[in-house]
């Protein structure tokens, strides 16, 4: 018996070392938030087998509260995967499955004391989860080798909770819900439950290391005026997402933009208060774009932002928002009531369309903004010839519009 107390505590003290590691990734990491889900999902399921191995509660309320536990942490598990990796992430696609098997569940309890449908049916529910987040993750626009290798943990996590149950309880008569613990399917689980709980926690982990390493890498890439990627930087990670929304056929688009009249501020107030205004503009435009996107400074006042997943449109939406944003911030280290403006070019990438024709499309919408005055937005048209975009409005120059 103590030796089988002992041995119980393994598993719940495993998965409260791997919560405590991630937290750490989170706290002095850095490395975004799918690390702190990381950790409580491993605490959620900490308190689940604790729970469990001390019978904290009454038999009902046992099965159910851990339940609980454990599917707040697949579900944790999941989307800190997909946020990792930039994925769209709908809980109510997790959630479903999830409802489904535990509606099935309760009838299953209320008409059969035997304990093996109901452990099939709790976890068909968790296997479904975790196809979908496979699913999510493989329609991700990262797929590095750690990328891929979470993909994986993904599936065999899948295969174990719809194929293991299935073939345990067939393997030993039927066996009552008073009789669980006792029984070839909880010694099996157990085991099962500890593999994956190493295995899944050495496969995160080891992607949280690797995106350490690449945001010291980058680090080490970036402006240090504004924290956004230098220009070289910029161009090869923007050559990386071009080749891979090629292949996955997501459309991406390039936003440009340069300070109107910049030359203006460092000649009236220095150039100290002008380095101070390029800070601030960095900052706004990272605070505007999505966590997947790509923003960089690409010379003294011209920044450049590649937006993942979006056409045309919705980009010109969002230099449209960091335009009237910049136009509102007042610049104390110009003065008191000094504002600034920008003026943007966006360009939709083509089919198989490199970097360099891109940028090119976008700066010269940029220059057709600027000639149109100035604080607007002017696009690109996919036939390389600048068009219009004025909401109605007519324009003499045809490639801008007043941006409202």
């Amino acid at each position: 018996m103590i030796r089988d107390f002992i041995v119980g505590l393994v598993s719940p003290t495993m998965a409260l070392l791997f919560a405590v590691v991630f937290l750490l990734l989170w706290w002095r990491g850095r490395i975004g938030q799918h690390a702190l889900a990381f950790a409580v999902a491993y605490a959620l399921l900490t308190l689940g087998l604790i729970t469990v191995h001390f019978q904290l509660l009454p038999e009902f309320l046992l099965f159910h509260t851990t339940q609980l536990f454990y599917s707040a942490g697949s579900f944790l598990l999941i989307w800190g995967s997909a946020k990792r990796v930039g994925a769209r992430f709908d809980w109510r696609l997790l959630a479903i499955p999830y409802v489904c098997s535990a509606l099935a569940l309760i009838v299953l309890i209320n008409h059969s004391p035997v304990a093996g449908p109901q452990l099939i049916m709790t976890n068909i529910g968790y296997g479904v989860m975790f196809v979908i987040g496979a699913m999510i993750l493989a329609n991700a626009p990262r797929q590095g080798p750690f990328d891929m290798l979470v993909i994986v943990m993904l599936v065999l996590n899948a295969i174990d909770f719809l194929i293991r149950p299935t073939l345990t309880t067939l393997t030993e008569e039927a066996f009552f819900v008073s009789d669980y613990r006792q029984s070839l399917y909880y010694s099996v689980i157990n085991l099962a439950l500890s593999v994956k709980t190493v295995t899944t926690a050495f496969v995160l982990i080891g992607a949280c290391l690797h995106d350490m390493v690449e945001n010291m890498r980058a680090d080490s890439a970036r402006d240090s005026m504004t924290g956004l990627l230098a220009r070289r930087a910029f161009e090869e990670e923007v050559r990386t997402k071009l080749t891979l929304a090629a292949k996955l056929q997501k459309p991406v688009s390039l936003v440009v933009a340069d300070i109107d009249h910049f030359k203006q501020v460092n000649d009236i107030w220095g150039h100290q208060a002008g380095d101070k205004a390029i800070t601030s503009f960095g900052k706004l435009i990272h605070s505007m774009v999505r966590e997947h996107d790509v923003c960089g400074r690409i010379g003294g006042e011209e920044f450049c932002i590649l937006v993942w997943d979006c056409d045309e449109a919705p980009a010109v939406q969002l230099a449209d928002r960091i335009r009237i944003k910049l136009a509102k911030t007042e610049h104390t280290e110009l003065g008191d009531n000094i504002s600034l403006t920008a003026s943007f070019g966006v360009a939709s990438a083509q089919a198989s369309e490199n970097y360099h024709s891109l940028f090119a499309r976008a700066d010269a919408a940029l220059y057709s903004a600027k000639e149109g005055g100035r604080n607007r937005v002017a696009t690109a048209a996919p036939d390389r010839r600048m068009r219009k975009r004025r909401s109605g409005q007519s324009d003499e120059n045809p490639f801008s519009r007043e941006a409202a």
